[in-house]
């Protein structure tokens, strides 16, 4: 079936004028099959696979894919398989369904392995019931901020994940040059972040301590202050949709922790010899890297904290009338309010949404219980259950709008720091109440993956729904089958997780706490860490109030200032060397906005934004794909060929004596590779990849 709209609008990524309309790439008038036998049998084929695929390499490799371009990629590509050729809505369904496998799978591998990890007793149930009552209450917190996130804030946030996304099934669609040029760019961003992931010719990171020579030396060794860029195209890219605003924000807040907080507290520590907490070792033996995952990085965990807080109080008038709706509906009797909506802006109803809210609950406390149940009396398991369901909720709720915000702004979701904040609130809690050792550290590193599955997929699913607003898709059908999405998904990393753990294990010569050590062969880096953080949280409880109360304190000030809090605390959460390339990436959509104002004939063909807009969408989605291919690559099992198409990096192996498993690691880099020659190509490498999206979004019109 054909649309007779055969691209978005012109007003698809700009902010609506008063009385101005959004009309969809299939607008309300029209309809097209959505959700059918194909779009959900393969949405859930795709959860199963992604999720076994997520789960192994996330494990493996500590970072878990973004599934949904992959997965809309294939969707496009399996359109043309059938008779009748799938609509742009039923691959819509599919990316929608599918695309629940990554954010399940980061909430799991993010803390269930610690459960094997400290020799905690857990099987299949612990699994399923944390993940899958994580999703529905992520999807479910989400629905009332729909119409905020996704018609209220057209244009002002980028969702630079879903732009990409959203681009790649509207040129599957349409074709036509818009589809070359989509091609191309996602040819050439595969094939530069290939050469740099997976072949290292030259490095994929910029180092002012060693292109700055001596001078950049000094710097790092009496400061600590070094200057990082992640030079790849998917983070160019992802930059160019965010745009310079937030770019700009973010890289402020990252220059704060990395170039003024970081030598801060390397000052410190060299004038304050002895072990400062939380830190194991003195400040003056830290590379750059501890002292900001130890320290800096804690500031911007209570920076996002606050900005959270702050985000629901700007939210709160949306809130309160969208569960008003739902509580008339409840108690009233009264008839939907949307029944007048037209096609495109039809959610489930607010009194269904709230009683599935209550029997999610419900089932929270329930599994608590249960789990807690081995600790003491039935009354004792029931008041632990009690207090662990009002911290979820509470948390959950709070940080809903924080994960879709983060996500909407700069496609990233600082999922791992609400979950650390979760941990710890549930630990004090529980311990506080009586419940600690093996059941307390269980319980809560159930309650951290529920939470974290709930953030995680509320922050993935505002994007879905951003695309099914951008093209036209009815929002209710999303929203249905995302439950399945997320079923699905909980049910295939359960296993996969306790097939890895039958296969390797995460531990050798017994758990933690029987002194054994992290399995090299099965890393579960995530895993570990939480493992070593709830250990500490229930028997040694180093908390750092001062630095999480000095990032509140920040959020506060910006707020005073007109800044995003949120923007300025991602920027200080996360690594320098990922923000730098994003707003260089924003900086060029800048100049190609410029570019495309001065155009003497804006209304003909495509302006070399909109241009700029599909070639970034493009080194977004070949990044994608060659991050998976180049992860595959490095797996023990399969990876042989990359260490013979390494030209960087040399490969070494080591045998696991307690399992046998050979290991194949870099053990060393060309000399080229680690001296200023290397970073000069890196260097020259980042910046044609800018010159192209630049001259090439400006030439000739589409």
């Amino acid at each position: 079936m054909e649309t007779p709209t055969r691209s978005l609008p012109p007003n698809a990524y700009t902010p609506l004028k008063e009385g101005e309309i959004y009309t969809p790439f299939v607008p309300p008038d029209q309809i097209v099959p959505e959700v059918t036998r194909r779009s959900v049998l393969i949405g859930t084929l795709m959860a199963v696979l992604f999720s076994f695929a997520a789960c192994y390499l996330g494990l493996v490799a500590g970072q878990v894919f973004e599934a949904a371009i992959p997965i809309a990629i294939l969707a496009v590509g399996m359109a043309g398989l059938f008779a009748r050729k799938s609509t742009i809505s039923e691959n819509v369904i599919i990316q929608s369904i599918g695309a629940a496998s990554g954010v399940v799978v980061a909430g799991a591998i993010f803390t269930l392995p610690a459960l094997y990890i400290l020799g905690l007793k857990v099987n299949l149930f612990h699994s399923i019931i944390a993940c899958t009552l994580g999703g529905f209450l992520g999807i479910l917190f989400l629905i009332p901020l729909r119409r905020y996130f996704c018609v209220q804030e057209h244009g002002n946030l980028p969702f630079p994940e879903g732009t990409a996304t959203t681009e790649i099934l509207v040129q599957g669609e349409a074709g036509g040059k818009g589809a070359v040029v989509l091609t191309i760019s996602m040819i050439i961003g595969g094939i530069y972040d290939f050469l740099v992931g997976a072949m290292h010719i030259w490095p994929e990171q910029i180092r002012t301590n060693v292109i700055l020579g001596n001078l950049g030396a000094a710097l790092a060794d009496k400061t600590r202050m070094v200057f990082k860029l992640n030079a790849t195209s998917a983070l160019f890219g992802l930059g160019y949709i965010i745009g310079l605003k937030y770019t700009a924000i973010i890289a402020a807040g990252s220059v704060l922790s990395f170039l003024i907080f970081l030598p801060l507290v390397y000052y410190i520590g060299v004038n304050a010899p002895g072990v400062i907490s939380p830190g194991a070792v003195p400040i003056s033996e830290m590379t750059e890297l501890q002292i900001f995952s130890t320290y800096v990085q804690k500031i911007g965990i209570g920076a996002i904290a606050m900005a959270g807080i702050l985000g629901i109080i700007r939210m709160g008038g949306i809130i309160i009338s969208s569960f008003s709706v739902g509580f008339r509906e409840l108690f009233k009797g009264a008839q939907a309010l949307q029944t007048d909506r037209i096609r495109t802006d039809v959610d489930i109803k607010m009194k269904n949404v709230m009683l599935l809210m209550g029997l999610i609950l419900a089932l929270i406390f329930l599994a608590f219980w249960l789990f807690a149940s081995p600790a003491g009396t039935l009354a004792f398991a029931a008041k632990a259950a009690f207090f662990g369901l009002i911290i979820v909720a509470i948390l959950a709720f709070l940080f809903t709008p924080v994960s879709a915000r983060a996500i909407a702004i700069v496609g990233s979701n600082p999922v791992s720091g609400m979950t650390l904040v979760t941990l710890i609130i549930s630990s004090l809690v529980l311990v506080s109440i009586g419940l600690s050792g093996e059941v307390g550290m269980t319980v809560a590193l159930i309650m951290g993956c529920v939470v974290c599955t709930a953030l995680a997929t509320s922050g993935a699913f505002v994007s879905d729904l951003k695309i099914g607003y951008w093209l036209g898709t009815v929002p209710r059908n999303q929203q249905r089958w995302k439950f399945l999405g997320v079923v699905v998904s909980a049910i295939a990393v359960s296993f996969a997780l306790l097939l890895i753990q039958r296969s390797y294990g995460f531990t050798i010569g017994g758990s933690i706490l029987e002194g054994g050590v992290s399995n090299p062969a099965i890393p579960a880096p995530q895993g570990n860490l939480m493992a070593v953080i709830i250990r500490s949280l229930m028997i040694e409880s180093q908390i750092p109030y001062l630095l999480y109360a000095l990032g509140a304190l920040i959020s506060l000030l910006l707020m005073m200032a007109g800044v995003p809090p949120l923007a300025f605390a991602l920027g200080m959460y996360l690594p320098i060397q990922i923000n730098m390339p994003v707003f260089i990436g924003g900086f060029v959509s800048y100049l190609l906005q410029k570019a495309s104002k001065k155009s003497e004939n804006n209304s003909g063909g495509t302006t070399p934004f909109q241009k700029g807009t599909l070639i970034a969408s493009g080194f977004i989605a070949g990044g994608a794909l060659m991050g998976v291919v180049g992860a595959l690559l490095n797996l023990p099992e399969i990876g042989k060929p990359i260490r013979f198409i390494s030209i960087g990096a040399k490969y070494v192996s080591e045998i696991v004596p307690e399992t046998g498993a050979v290991l194949w690691n870099i053990g060393s880099h060309a000399h080229y590779y680690e001296t200023l020659t290397g970073q000069l190509c890196s260097l020259a490498g980042f910046i044609s990849l800018c010159l192209f999206c630049y001259c090439f979004a400006k030439g000739k019109k589409a």
